[in-house]
C-alpha cells in the first residue's frame, strides 16, 4: 500500500476495496493477538485439533477485511484461491472450515474472557497510534447508532431465548425503571431488543421515526483523523448517557494521560452526570443543549437583584437589557460579549456588547458607570454546569468544533457499510459482540497500516517512511 504525500495521514480514501495478499499479510502481522490466541487454544485442550484456533480466527479476520456478506463466501474463496489459503496457515482443502465451524468459534469468542482479549487487541492499537500519533484523540467526537441483528428463526431459538431472560430476571438485573428495560444472557451480555428512534423539528413536531431490532453501538472517534479510539455495545433500550462514562474511560485508558481536551456530543448526552463526569476529567464539552423548560425563555442570573439587566437562556447565553429612560416598550435585548473561560475561578467572563463592539447604547451611563471596560459580569460554572460550560454554546468557537462531531458519523458509515457491522446476519449476542469486535480489530489494523504507508517524496523520488510511521514501527516490534 502505498499513500501520496499530499494525502492525510489516515487517508480513508486509500482504502482497497480487494485488498492485495501483501495487504492482507501486513494486516495479519499488525495485529497483537497472541494472548487471544494461546488463551483459545487453553480453552480447547487436549481434544481434536482438525480446525486449529489460529485458522479460524484468520478466517475471521479475512471475511471481514475481505468484505464478505457471509462467512460462507470466504469459505467458498478458500477454496478457490491457494495462495490466500496459504496466508493463514491452510495447505489442504481438507484444512477449510465448515460453516458451522466458524459458527461455534464466534460462539466462543464471543465469551469471556475471549471477549475481553478481543477488545483488548483494539485497545493495544489505539494505544500505539496514540503514542506515536501526537494528536490523537485531543479533539473527540461521541454518537450512538442503530446495529440490525438477526431475529431466531424457529421456536427452539425462541423458547432458549425466553429461557435466557427468564434467567436473567432470576439473577436480579433490574435495577431501575430503565435497566429494568434490559434482558441478558448466561453470559451477562445484552440480549438484541427493538429499538426506536425520533426525530423531531425545531417545533418538537416528529417527522421521522426509525424502528430496528438488535443493538445500539457507541463510538468515540478522532475528529482530526477520524480513528476509532473506544467502543460499546449496549441494549437498545440504554441510553447514551448511561454508557458514555464507559466509554470515556475505554478512551482514557488507551490515550495518554489529559489527552482528551474536548468532546462533542448530541443532546443525548446533555445532563447533569455527563457534565460534571467531563468537568472532573477537565475536558471541554461540546454538547448540544436539550429544551427542558417548557416555555419559559429567560432566567435572571443567580446573585443578581431585580433590578439588575443581565438574564439568560436555557442554553446558557447571557443578555443584558437597555433600560434607559426613554427606552422602547418592551426594552432591547442585546446578548453580552463572552471574553474567555478564567480555569483558575472557575468563571465565564462577560462583557457589555456596547463597549466590546463599539457601538452606543443609551443605558451605558447607567450600566458602566464611568468605566472604559464597561460593565463586567462573572458567571461561575457551579450554578448550572450544563448551561455554563468552558465553551458557551453560543460563540463561533463552539460552532466551529461542534462541527467535528460530522466525524463520528462518517466512522458510522465506514463501520456500517464499508466493513459490514450493518449486515444482519449474525443470530445471538455472543457471535454478535465476536464479529463486531472482530470488524473494530480490522478496522483500526487498516488504520495502523495507512500510518505506516510509505508516501511519495515527488514525482521522481522513492517512496519513504514519515517519523510517525518510523515509531509505529518500532512499537509493533516492541
Amino acid at each position: 500500500m502505498r499513500v501520496h504525500i499530499t494525502n492525510s495521514l489516515f487517508a480513508w480514501d486509500e482504502l482497497q476495496d480487494n485488498p492485495s495478499l501483501a495487504t492482507l499479510r501486513q494486516l495479519l502481522a499488525a495485529l497483537p493477538d497472541a494472548q487471544l490466541l494461546a488463551d483459545l487454544r487453553r480453552f480447547r485442550g487436549k481434544g481434536r485439533n482438525d480446525y486449529p484456533v489460529e485458522i479460524l480466527w484468520g478466517v475471521l479476520v479475512l471475511s471481514v477485511a475481505l468484505r464478505h456478506v457471509t462467512i460462507e463466501a470466504c469459505l467458498a474463496e478458500l477454496a478457490r484461491n491457494a495462495g490466500l489459503r496459504r496466508l493463514i496457515g491452510i495447505s489442504s482443502l481438507a484444512q477449510i472450515p465448515k460453516a458451522w465451524n466458524m459458527s461455534r468459534f464466534m460462539d466462543v469468542l464471543g465469551q469471556s474472557p475471549h471477549r475481553e482479549n478481543l477488545e483488548a487487541v483494539f485497545d493495544v492499537m489505539v494505544q500505539r497510534l496514540g503514542q506515536v500519533v501526537p494528536d490523537l484523540g485531543a479533539a473527540t467526537a461521541g454518537d450512538a447508532s442503530a446495529l440490525n441483528a438477526r431475529r431466531p428463526r424457529d421456536l427452539q431459538n425462541r423458547q432458549q431465548l425466553e429461557a435466557q431472560q427468564q434467567h436473567a430476571a432470576e439473577q436480579g438485573d433490574e435495577q431501575d425503571d430503565q435497566q429494568s428495560k434490559i434482558r441478558y444472557d448466561i453470559h451477562g451480555l445484552p440480549l438484541p431488543a427493538g429499538g426506536r428512534k425520533e426525530y423531531k423539528d425545531d417545533d418538537g413536531k416528529v417527522v421521522k421515526v426509525v424502528k430496528w431490532y438488535g443493538y445500539k453501538f457507541h463510538l468515540l472517534v478522532d475528529v482530526k483523523h477520524e480513528v476509532p479510539v473506544a467502543y460499546q455495545i449496549s441494549s437498545t433500550k440504554a441510553g447514551d448517557n448511561q454508557v458514555l462514562p464507559q466509554l470515556l474511560e475505554q478512551a482514557q485508558a488507551n490515550l495518554p494521560a489529559k489527552r482528551i481536551k474536548t468532546l462533542a456530543y448530541d443532546k443525548a448526552c446533555d445532563d447533569n452526570g455527563t457534565h460534571e463526569l467531563l468537568h472532573k476529567a477537565k475536558i471541554k464539552p461540546l454538547i448540544e443543549n436539550r429544551s427542558l423548560w417548557n416555555g419559559e425563555h429567560e432566567r435572571r442570573l443567580p446573585g443578581h437583584g431585580a433590578d439588575s439587566p443581565i438574564v439568560y437562556d436555557e442554553a446558557g447565553t447571557l443578555y443584558c437589557y437597555d433600560r434607559a429612560p426613554g427606552s422602547s416598550d418592551p426594552p432591547v435585548r442585546h446578548r453580552m460579549a463572552y471574553n474567555g473561560h478564567e480555569p483558575s475561578r472557575g468563571t465565564l467572563k462577560y462583557r457589555c456588547p456596547a463597549v466590546h463592539e463599539g457601538w452606543s447604547c443609551p443605558s451605558e451611563c447607567v450600566c458602566n458607570r464611568g468605566k472604559n471596560y464597561g460593565l463586567t459580569v462573572r458567571v461561575k460554572q457551579e450554578i448550572d454546569l450544563r448551561r455554563f460550560p468552558p465553551i458557551p454554546r453560543a460563540t463561533k468557537k463552539f460552532e466551529r468544533l461542534y462541527k467535528g462531531r460530522t466525524a463520528v458519523e462518517r466512522v458510522n458509515a465506514r463501520l456500517k457499510i464499508f466493513w459490514g457491522a450493518d449486515d444482519g446476519n449474525v443470530t445471538g449476542a455472543t457471535r454478535f459482540h465476536a464479529l463486531l469486535g472482530t470488524v473494530m480489530v480490522v478496522h483500526i489494523g487498516f488504520a495502523t497500516l495507512l500510518a505506516q504507508a510509505p508516501r511519495w517524496e515527488g514525482t521522481l523520488s522513492h517512496t519513504r517512511l514519515n517519523p510517525i510511521a518510523k515509531a509505529l514501527q518500532r512499537k509493533m516490534a516492541d
